[in-house]
């Protein structure tokens, strides 16, 4: 792991003596590119782990094919250091490039991001995005060069050969299927769910009503300020001023989750559940313009802004609260921020938000015992 974060630390000084002027694909490769596979453990010099201007079907070619055993397990097209890498027209073309041959990986870069899709998902290009992740120091959103190198070693040849990336996108592309076919199902439950659940439940006494409520519950649909109830309240919007006096606009879920990759969604998914879960049924949720808030009573406990690699999640903590060994966290009492509270993390993976809990949880506590 040491190897790559040097590696980034080099390639970042790279970039800012180049970013202005740019460079155009070639010297963007050689430069930025090639260093940071060399790290990953992809020898750009053995034909037989990276193959060069990899042949595709219809006589066009991708920059790098990454072999194992000899077979391509990841392609990477490389764009100019200034491309913004938004263009549908190039994504949908490598990733039908890879899905031609058959191969469950690629990667669309600019040499400071790199943008990992699963060609496997039935769903648009776009929507095939796992994660991505810059190692450029402006674009890094909060995270570490450590929490960065983490998220590229997803990417290395030992990590490719073991199966690292393919159980992480069954984890997070498979998650929200089930989630969203939950959804459907909890929202308008058929009889033979509820008897099911009445059965299993073993209290007659229960009405098929209340069972419909408690799904509701269980999704971790909580609350929003303006509709207690709702049974699909990540579909209803709440109402923030706009920036112009007297004015107002609505955010509602899809304003912070549109465009983002599906990793960086199930995070937010998964810091919902954990929000609601400190006080099921009370916890409130509301989407700003911004970032999300969860609260208790009018008191935030915790916010959060999802961003193309992560989130930044604020907490309304002292920065004397936070251990040392909380190396995602960092005192921003004196650093203009959105979201509320003095203490700010850089979260980039599940694990991350898992050591975060208890961070999380006295947020929740302090807060609560306030309101």
């Amino acid at each position: 792991m040491s190897d790559i974060s040097h590696c980034i630390e080099g390639l970042r000084a790279q970039i800012e003596r180049h970013k202005r002027k740019g460079l155009k694909e070639y010297p963007t490769r050689t430069i930025l590119i090639d260093p940071l596979l060399q790290a990953l453990g992809w020898d750009v010099r053995d034909p037989d782990i990276v193959e060069l201007e990899y042949p595709t079907i219809d006589g066009k070619s991708v920059d790098y094919a990454l072999k194992i055993n000899r077979k391509p397990v990841l392609l990477v097209e490389a764009k100019q250091l200034t491309d913004h890498l938004d263009d549908i027209k190039a994504v949908t073309q490598v990733v039908g490039y890879a899905a031609n041959d058959g191969v469950k990986w690629c990667v669309l870069t600019n040499g400071a991001r790199y943008k990992v899709y699963s060609t496997s998902e039935q769903a648009a290009a776009p929507e095939k995005l796992l994660f991505e992740v810059s190692i450029e120091s402006r674009d890094s959103q909060g995270l570490t060069v450590r929490q960065i190198a983490d998220q590229l070693s997803r990417l290395s040849r030992e990590s490719l050969a073991r199966g690292v990336l393919d159980e992480l996108g069954e984890e997070i592309f498979t998650t929200a299927k089930v989630r969203k076919a939950l959804g459907k199902l909890f929202s308008d439950p058929p009889n033979s769910l509820i008897k099911a659940i009445r059965r299993a439940i073993g209290d007659d006494s229960v009405r098929p009503t209340q069972i419909k409520r408690a799904l509701a519950r269980v999704m971790g649909v909580g609350r929003l300020e303006s509709r207690p109830s709702a049974v699909r309240d990540q579909q209803v919007p709440t109402t923030d001023y706009a920036s112009r006096p007297g004015k107002r606009r609505t955010y509602d879920e899809v304003h912070h989750t549109v465009g983002r990759p599906q990793e960086v969604v199930e995070l937010y998914r998964a810091l919902d559940r954990m929000c609601q879960d400190m006080a099921p049924g009370e916890v409130t949720r509301r989407y700003l313009a911004k970032y999300v808030a969860w609260s208790v009573k009018k008191s935030t406990f915790c916010s959060a802004h999802l961003q193309q690699g992560g989130m930044r999640v604020w907490l309304k903590l002292s920065p004397q609260d936070v251990p040392e060994s909380a190396t995602f966290a960092r005192d921003v009492s004196n650093v203009g921020h959105w979201g509320v509270g003095d203490v700010q993390l850089a979260v980039g993976d599940l694990s991350t938000l898992r050591d975060a809990e208890q961070l999380i949880r006295t947020s929740f506590e302090k807060n609560t015992r306030r309101s």
